[in-house]
């Protein structure tokens, strides 16, 4: 069986491997070149590092499974997991973060239109098409591989008159006008195999994901919390959003969830979150109550919560 490894501190120690091996660089410049020309060496060796100017694209690595306990995961050729489905509920969210994706139900009812960014093994898509059936619901997935082991592997039903799977480009999507102001909740998942964090996270990307959604609408991102890819995101997040982002706390698959709101305003009396959590549990089954209280501990607020 293979060993299977937190998805956020898997991308951290590969980020810590990148940064002995830039040691590693350095060292060996400081062996071949005299104490005058050492960093002027290190620098032409950074100037030769390709520079990327345009939004970075998924690499197509190969899909994969693995199954552990009764849970079924999904893999893009590493021991990191992209997905799970628990076989005998494979319409439970069984991932924590993946669960915490669904905290906008918080704040709105069921939108006309729920958009997840990256499918995966399908979780959320499956969950809001079985469960919010007031709802169209639509994935966007560039990888084709990705989609089909959607299919064949995690239960994700074929295109109805309320599921649509797109496979196209993340980027293309957001940047689509035909999209602006339409979507209610929008769910970002957007990595590949790389260990550099979401493929997708420049202002200008979080600016488009903005412009999606409708006048009261909030976007869940997937971001790791033990990675410094967490921090600039978080950064460029506030900028595109004027300020109304916050981050859940860090659940034990290491990730954090981002919400960031679009519309009026927001001051809602936490004694009304708790009441809307407890509709959340009963009819979703849902940790709805751990996300009000990751509210509070987040934001600092005791009594409403104001974003």
């Amino acid at each position: 069986m293979t060993k299977l490894i937190k998805r956020a501190s898997a991308e951290a120690r590969a980020f810590r491997r990148n940064q002995n091996e830039l040691a590693q660089t350095r060292q060996k410049i400081a062996r071949t070149k005299p104490r005058a020309s050492r960093d002027e060496a290190f620098d032409e060796a950074l100037d030769r590092a390709p520079k990327i100017d345009v939004p970075r694209k998924p690499r197509f690595a190969p899909v994969t499974f693995s199954e552990e306990g009764g849970v079924r995961y999904l893999h893009f050729g590493t021991e990191w997991v992209q997905g799970a489905m628990r076989l005998k509920k494979p319409q439970h969210l069984e991932l924590e973060y993946a669960q915490q994706m669904m905290a906008w139900l918080l704040f709105l009812e069921t939108p006309r239109r729920i958009v997840q960014l990256g499918l995966g093994a399908a979780a959320l898509t499956k969950f809001a098409h079985r469960f919010l059936k007031r709802a169209q619901v639509e994935a966007v997935e560039l990888n084709p591989a990705v989609v089909v082991a959607a299919r064949t592997m995690f239960e994700l039903p074929s295109d109805d008159a309320r599921l649509t799977v797109h496979e196209t480009d993340a980027w293309d999507f957001v940047n689509d006008r035909a999209n602006h102001g339409t979507i209610g909740a929008l769910q970002i998942d957007v990595y590949d195999a790389t260990a550099r964090g979401p493929v997708l996270d420049s202002v200008a990307f979080y600016r488009a994901v903005r412009a999606c959604l409708a006048d009261a609408g909030i976007a869940t991102i997937n971001l790791f919390g033990d990675h410094p890819s967490f921090v600039r995101n978080m950064k460029r997040l506030n900028e595109a959003f004027e300020g109304r982002v916050i981050a859940l706390p860090e659940v034990h698959e290491g990730n954090r969830i981002a919400l960031a709101f679009s519309g009026p305003a927001l001051d809602v009396p936490f004694a009304q979150l708790q009441q809307r959590a407890k509709l959340i549990e009963k009819k979703l089954d849902l940790p709805a109550r751990k996300w009000v209280k990751g509210l509070k501990e987040s934001s600092g607020q005791d009594v409403t919560f104001s974003i």
